[in-house]
C-alpha cells in the first residue's frame, strides 16, 4: 500500500466552498481500480490549509490511473483553483513491516 500526501492550502475565505467541492469529487477518485481511502483533514491552527491522505495499492493506480483519468478532469476542474500555492504530491511506502 503507498499513501499519497498533499499539503492542501485553499485560498482564503473560500474553505466552505472548497469543503463542499471536496465532497463531491471525492466521488471521482473513490472510482478508480487501485483505490483504497482518503481522508482530509482541518488543520487547526492555520484555518485554510488541510492534509489530503490518499491510500493506494501502487504509485501507478494513483500517477496512471487516476491522473490519465476522464474522473481526475472532473476532480481538477472542481478543486485546482482553490490551492495556493499548487500542493507538492509525495508518496509515502510503510517500513515497519520491512524492519
Amino acid at each position: 500500500m503507498i499513501i499519497e500526501l498533499a499539503i492542501l492550502n485553499v485560498k482564503k475565505g473560500k474553505q466552505r466552498a472548497f469543503e463542499n467541492d471536496f465532497l463531491e469529487a471525492s466521488q471521482y477518485i473513490s472510482s478508480i481500480e487501485g483505490y483504497l481511502a482518503h481522508s482530509l483533514k482541518k488543520c487547526i491552527e492555520i484555518e485554510n490549509q488541510y492534509l489530503l491522505l490518499v491510500e493506494w495499492t501502487s504509485i501507478e493506480a494513483h500517477e496512471v490511473g487516476f491522473r490519465k483519468s476522464p474522473q481526475y478532469l472532473k476532480w481538477k476542474t472542481l478543486l485546482h483553483d482553490y490551492y495556493d500555492p499548487f500542493p507538492q504530491v509525495l508518496h509515502y511506502e510503510d517500513i515497519t513491516q520491512k524492519v
